[in-house]
C-alpha cells in the first residue's frame, strides 16, 4: 500500500508551470475576487446581523408574550360581588412564575379595582376604585392586549405596562407592570465576532436594553440614547443593513428587527474593522503570493512541464490498452506524486475488471445449466458446495396442459410455439414472484421445487399459493386461446415430504434436481388433475388446512404406489 505522505502534491507542479503564463490574468482575477469577496463578506455580514437581530426580537417578543399569556389565565372567570380568594392565590402564584412582573392589578367588568398586588408597595383588596378611564383599561378594550410606552422607575429602571382583557366582558381586565431589566439576559448573550453587540430601543428611541446595564439605567437621558438612535435611524424603518458610527465614534455595521407588540427595535452592530478583517487579510496574502510566484515561475516552468508530459503519455497508452480489454497490462510510473497514485489505481482497476470478467463468465455458465436461483445461491456462497446432495423436506409442484398433444397435432408449429411462449412467460413470472426454483420443463410440463436449495418459511403454504396463482394466470391465457379455437386445460399437482436434492449430471452439464417418492407422487397427482384442478397429498392438505380452502376427495390409486393415496383439492376463484 502506498503511503500518501511520501508524495509531493500535483497542485504545486501545475501552479508553478502555469503561473508565468497566467500571472497577469491572475492579478486581474485577484482584483475581481477581492471585490466580490468584499461583496460576499458584506452579504454574509448582513445575513448574520439580520439573523441575530431577528432572533433577539423573537426572544424579546416571546418574553413579553409569555407574560401576556400568563395574565390571560386571570381573566377567564366572571366577577361576583364576594371576595375572590382564588384570584388572589392565582396572582401570587403568577408572581412566583414571572419575576419580571412588579405589580398586578385586576379590574372587574364595571371598571372597578378589585385586587392590587405589588412587590414594592402595599397590596390593596377590594378597593373598588374606578379605573374605567385608565389608559391601560381603555387600550386593552380597544386592542385586547395593550402595551404602554416605556417609563423609568426612579429615573433609571425601565418599566413597561401590559394590560389585557378577556374574551368576555364579564371577566374584566388585568394590568401588570413589568421590569425590563430582565431583557438584559437576552441582549447580553448575543455576540457578533469579538466586540459586536445588541441593544433595544423603544418607539421614542430611548435605550431600554444593552449589555452595559449602566447605560440602560441612564437610558432616558438624551445624550445616552442619541448615538444608538442614530444607528437605528441610519438603518431606516424596515429591517436591513447599514453603516453608522457608535458612541465611541467607530464605524459599525448594523441591522435591525422590530419587536411586535410594544413597537420596539432590536439593533445588532459590529465594528467594520472587525467585520472586514478577513477581507483585508486575504488581500495581503494574495499580494504576497503574486509577488513571490512571479519571481520563480519562469525558472521552474520548463523542468516541470517536461516531467508532467511523460507520465500523461504513459497513462494515455495504458488506459487505451486496458479499455481494449488487455486487463493484464500494467502502467509503470515512478514519479512519487498523484500520477503514480493514478497509475496504481488504474492497475488495481484492471485487476478487478479481470476478476469481474471471470466471475461474470462463471455465473453466465452456471445460469446456462442451472436454475437462476441456484446459480445466484452458488454466487453468494462463493463455491458450489451448496449444490452437494443432501436430504431435506421439500414441496414438489408439477403442472402441465390438458389436451396439449391433440392441440399441437392440429395446428401449425409456429402457433404451437407462440402458445408455449405465452404459457412459459406467465409461469416464469409467477415462479420468480414466489421465489421458487424451476427444476426442469419438458414440452408443456414444468417441475418446480419449493424450500430447496433456498429455504423459505411455510413452504407448503407458499407452494399452494404458487399453484393458485399459476391456475389464475394460465386460465386467463386459456380463455384467450379458446376464443381462437384452441381447446386445452391446465392441471397442477403438489406433494410434500423428504427428498434428496442436489446436482446431478457430468462435468459439462449439471442439473439441480430432487429425487424421492415425493417427486413421483407430485407428478402422478398432476397427471390425475383435470382442468382447473390443484391436487395435493395429505401432508400439504394438513399444512394449509384452515389457511386455504381444502376439499378432501378421497383415496386414489396412484401408479407406482401399492396403496391408495389420500388426495385433496385446493379450491380457488378464477376471475
Amino acid at each position: 500500500m502506498i503511503v500518501r505522505d511520501r508524495f509531493r502534491g500535483l497542485f504545486p507542479k501545475y501552479f508553478l508551470v502555469l503561473f508565468l503564463a497566467v500571472a497577469f490574468p491572475i492579478a486581474i482575477n485577484g482584483s475581481i475576487e477581492a471585490w466580490f469577496g468584499y461583496r460576499d463578506q458584506r452579504a454574509r455580514l448582513d445575513q448574520l446581523l439580520g439573523v441575530q437581530a431577528t432572533s433577539a426580537a423573537a426572544e424579546i417578543h416571546n418574553f413579553i408574550s409569555d407574560i401576556a399569556s400568563q395574565l390571560g389565565w386571570l381573566v377567564q372567570l366572571p366577577w361576583t360581588d364576594e371576595l375572590d380568594e382564588q384570584r388572589r392565590t392565582d396572582t401570587l402564584r403568577l408572581f412566583r412564575q414571572a419575576p419580571a412582573i412588579v405589580s398586578l392589578t385586576l379590574i372587574d367588568n364595571n371598571g372597578l379595582e378589585r385586587l392590587y398586588v405589588s412587590r414594592v408597595g402595599l397590596n390593596r383588596i377590594e378597593s373598588r376604585t374606578d379605573r374605567s378611564n385608565d389608559p391601560a383599561v381603555i387600550g386593552a378594550h380597544a386592542r385586547q392586549v395593550w402595551f404602554s410606552d416605556v417609563s423609568y422607575h426612579r429615573g433609571s429602571e425601565p418599566y413597561l405596562t401590559v394590560a389585557l382583557v378577556g374574551n368576555r366582558t364579564a371577566v374584566g381586565a388585568a394590568i401588570a407592570e413589568v421590569n425590563l431589566k430582565l431583557i438584559w439576559d437576552v441582549v447580553s448573550a448575543i455576540k457578533v465576532g469579538e466586540t459586536g453587540l445588541a441593544f433595544v430601543l423603544d418607539r421614542q428611541g430611548r435605550l431600554i436594553a444593552h449589555p452595559d446595564i449602566s447605560l440602560v439605567l441612564r437610558g432616558m437621558e438624551e445624550r445616552t440614547s442619541q448615538p444608538f438612535r442614530t444607528i437605528r435611524d441610519a438603518i431606516g424603518p424596515g429591517a436591513g443593513f447599514a453603516t453608522s458610527r457608535d458612541a465611541q465614534g467607530r464605524q459599525v455595521a448594523a441591522s435591525a428587527a422590530p419587536v411586535a407588540g410594544p413597537d420596539w427595535t432590536v439593533v445588532v452592530a459590529q465594528p467594520l474593522s472587525e467585520a472586514y478583517a478577513p477581507i483585508y487579510a486575504a488581500l495581503r496574502r494574495t499580494a504576497v503570493l503574486l509577488a513571490g510566484s512571479t519571481l520563480f515561475a519562469g525558472l521552474l516552468a520548463y523542468a516541470f512541464a517536461h516531467r508532467m508530459t511523460e507520465p500523461i503519455k504513459l497513462l494515455e497508452e495504458g488506459t487505451e490498452r486496458i479499455g481494449a480489454g488487455s486487463f493484464e497490462h500494467r502502467i509503470s510510473i515512478q514519479t512519487g506524486d498523484e500520477f503514480q497514485r493514478l497509475a496504481n489505481s488504474f492497475n488495481r482497476m484492471a485487476a478487478e475488471l479481470a476478476l469481474a470478467q471471470q466471475h461474470q463468465e462463471r455465473i453466465a455458465k452456471l445460469k446456462r445449466f442451472l436454475a437462476p436461483q441456484v446459480a445466484d445461491l452458488v454466487d453468494r456462497a462463493g463455491d458450489d458446495s451448496v449444490l452437494d446432495g443432501r436430504r431435506t423436506d421439500v414441496v414438489v409442484v408439477f403442472c402441465d396442459l390438458r389436451g396439449f398433444t391433440a392441440f399441437s397435432a392440429g395446428v401449425a408449429p409456429e402457433e404451437v410455439m407462440s402458445v408455449l411462449s405465452e404459457y412459459y412467460e406467465v409461469l416464469g413470472r409467477v415462479i420468480a414472484q414466489f421465489e421458487a426454483t424451476l427444476i426442469s420443463f419438458s414440452g408443456d410440463g414444468l417441475m418446480v421445487l419449493v424450500n430447496a436449495p433456498v429455504a423459505v418459511e411455510q413452504p407448503a403454504l407458499r407452494a399452494v399459493d404458487l399453484a393458485i396463482e399459476m391456475q389464475k394466470r394460465v386460465q386467463g391465457l386459456i380463455a384467450g386461446w379458446r376464443s381462437r379455437g384452441y381447446h386445452v386445460g391446465f392441471g397442477v399437482g403438489l406433494a410434500g415430504g423428504p427428498a434428496t436434492v442436489g446436482r446431478i449430471g457430468y462435468e459439462d452439464r449439471l442439473d439441480y434436481t430432487a429425487i424421492g417418492s415425493v417427486v413421483n407422487l407430485a407428478a402422478r397427482l398432476c397427471a390425475s388433475a383435470a382442468d382447473r384442478e390443484i391436487l395435493v397429498d395429505a401432508e400439504i392438505a394438513a399444512s394449509v388446512r384452515g389457511k386455504r380452502a381444502v376439499q378432501e376427495i378421497g383415496n386414489r390409486q396412484i401408479k407406482g404406489f401399492d396403496e391408495a393415496v389420500p388426495v385433496s383439492e385446493i379450491s380457488f376463484d378464477v376471475p
